[in-house]
């Protein structure tokens, strides 16, 4: 394991200083002048200047920055663009996600033959033997007909495939694959996942949530310097997208170890919060006991768990059965009774807990067990998550401000699934879904982000569906569900300061005040004035993390 000492020195010194104990500067280093400043402030009106020493924000506002220009700031003419916090993406599988990057993509891919097309075509790029990964394809696109491993064996005989859907809870594999693995008609069902099969019980080639490292966990790790490749190749892409720091919703520990080691030569130029497995806890909570949190570029103590699967799969979980499939309610990913007794564990020993649920039963049984855990450990700022928050009951809405549970939501779901939901669940339980509106009016805390890939990393495609809330389809022009909609600000905020505060960091990070550091994003286009159909047409021109630019158009 990468030694964490070599670039974290003491723990102590580990995080920079908030801001109350920032020394103010006397002079500016850069000044960013001639602007629209959004400074994440509630109320406060647009500034028109914003100053950099060092790392750190020194001023914000024309005369606060004027008084500490000297012959040595740089001062930037911003001809009167758009400058706002840097976007905090609260959800992401970054490492994954930026795997994807390499052929197949297959995301946007409309019918079985251009499916087929594409598989063949990055088969014929590897050598024989060589695994075909990634994937993020979504059936939805073709109809919704799951794909067989009969689509693709002709294509890539000597190829074994491992292709994600887009919501990373299924796998397509092949028949290389699945003989690699020793799957057959005989193997049963793993716990809290399933093997789909067709005639005869033959599996089909594809895996369900937890059957899918029966075939993951045959594949050959890439090498550490082939995952730091693809991690520079997110941080570039996210970079362009005004991203200055992502929450890493690990299923494993291989990104947070790959993300040591990039560390350790240096500044990541994206800042990143290491979520790990919640079954490991103990693991964690000796990490941070011997090396601590980690540092404002890298840092750790979060956990991740599951409750459920997903909507796209039939695997999340809800009180009554799908609409379009009357024998499931869904899975049961984890016992709630274990994730209980886990969450119990890990949050005595300070550590975050995030879960995941996306049905109805999975939201109402994890706000459960959260009340349980908090009454039973006492009192303390605890910040529970719940991941996706995506079909809640009305009461379930209610308990997550009283209970002061962080919804961790992604909106451009909301336009994606919006295509087709209704054909899963009816219209009636649609009424609590991606419910943005409702969980602000009830005082809840809403951190916004993507979950790369299954969803664009770029923040404003996120945005838009949130104040907009237009699925792709084109078939709801008012927005679905448009009672859910919120305002511009509101959606900015989701993505800035509420994500600072989802990670325990709105002391220093998620608004633009002096002593914060300075990471903030520079866009064309005044967010706050435009049409909100021209969101997403809007470019960032300039990302600023830790004071230097990061990227400039």
């Amino acid at each position: 394991m990468t030694n964490r000492r070599a670039f974290l020195g003491a723990s102590a010194a580990a995080l920079a200083a908030p801001a109350a104990l920032f020394a103010e500067a006397s002079h500016l280093d850069t000044a960013f002048v001639n602007a629209k400043v959004w400074t994440g402030e509630p109320g406060q009106p647009l500034a028109t200047a914003i100053g950099v020493a060092g790392a750190r924000i020194a001023a914000v506002g024309e005369a606060a920055a004027r008084s500490l220009i000297d012959k040595k700031t740089r001062v930037i003419d911003l001809d009167g663009a758009f400058v706002m916090p840097g976007f905090i993406d609260s959800h992401t599988h970054f490492l994954d996600a930026a795997a994807t990057l390499k052929p197949p993509h297959l995301k946007n891919v409309a019918t079985r033959e251009a499916f087929v097309a594409e598989i063949a075509q990055a088969a014929h790029e590897l050598q024989p033997g060589e695994w075909m990964l990634g994937g993020n394809w979504d059936n939805e696109k073709w109809g919704g007909e799951l794909p067989t491993r009969a689509w693709i064996d002709a294509v890539t005989p000597a190829t074994p495939v491992a292709l994600a859907r887009y919501d990373l809870h299924m796998l397509l594999v092949n028949s290389a694959a699945l003989e690699l693995a020793g799957i057959d008609r005989s193997t049963p069902d793993p716990e809290g996942g399933r093997i789909v099969r067709g005639a005869g019980g033959e599996p089909t080639g594809i895996l369900v949530d937890r059957a899918k490292p029966l075939v993951l966990q045959h594949i050959p790790p890439p090498s550490d310097a082939a995952r730091e490749k693809t991690l520079r190749a997110g941080i570039r892409l996210g970079l362009e997208y005004g991203v200055t720091q992502t929450h890493v919703m690990g299923l494993d520990w291989v990104m947070h170890e790959a993300l040591l080691r990039l560390r350790s030569r240096g500044e990541t130029d994206i800042r990143f919060y290491s979520f790990v497995p919640l079954e490991e806890w103990q693991k964690l909570a000796e990490i941070v006991d011997r090396d601590g949190r980690g540092d404002d570029w890298l840092r750790w103590g979060g956990l991740k768990g599951f409750a459920d699967g997903s909507l796209g799969s039939r695997s999340a979980l809800f009180h009554a059965p799908y609409d379009d499939d009357p024998g499931t309610r869904g899975l049961t990913v984890t016992p709630l009774a274990k994730l209980r007794e886990l969450t119990g564990a890990a949050d005595r020993h300070g550590l975050q807990v995030a879960i995941h649920a996306i049905g109805d039963a999975a939201n109402d049984g994890v706000l459960d067990l959260l009340a349980a855990v908090a009454a039973t450990n006492g009192p303390r700022d605890r910040r529970f998550r719940i991941e996706h928050a995506q079909h809640l009951t009305q009461a379930a809405i209610a308990r997550f401000g009283k209970q002061g549970v962080i919804a961790s939501m992604q909106p451009y779901h909301a336009i994606d699934d919006g295509r087709w939901a209704v054909n899963r669940i009816g219209p009636e339980r649609l009424k609590g879904t991606y419910a943005f509106r409702s969980l602000l009016d009830a005082g809840a805390h809403v951190s916004f982000g993507s979950d790369w890939p299954v969803a664009p990393l770029d923040p404003l495609t996120g945005i838009e569906a949130a104040v907009l809330r237009r699925t792709l389809d084109g078939r709801n022009p008012d927005g679905w569900y448009p009672e859910q909609r919120i305002d511009i600000d509101q959606a900015l905020t989701a993505y800035t300061v509420a994500g600072a505060y989802a990670g325990l960091q709105e002391d220093r990070l998620g608004r633009l005040r002096p002593g914060y550091l300075a990471d903030f994003v520079v866009l064309d286009q005044n967010l706050l004035e435009i049409d909100p159909t021209r969101i997403t047409a809007s470019k960032v021109l300039r990302t600023i993390v830790n004071g230097r630019e990061r990227y400039v158009r």
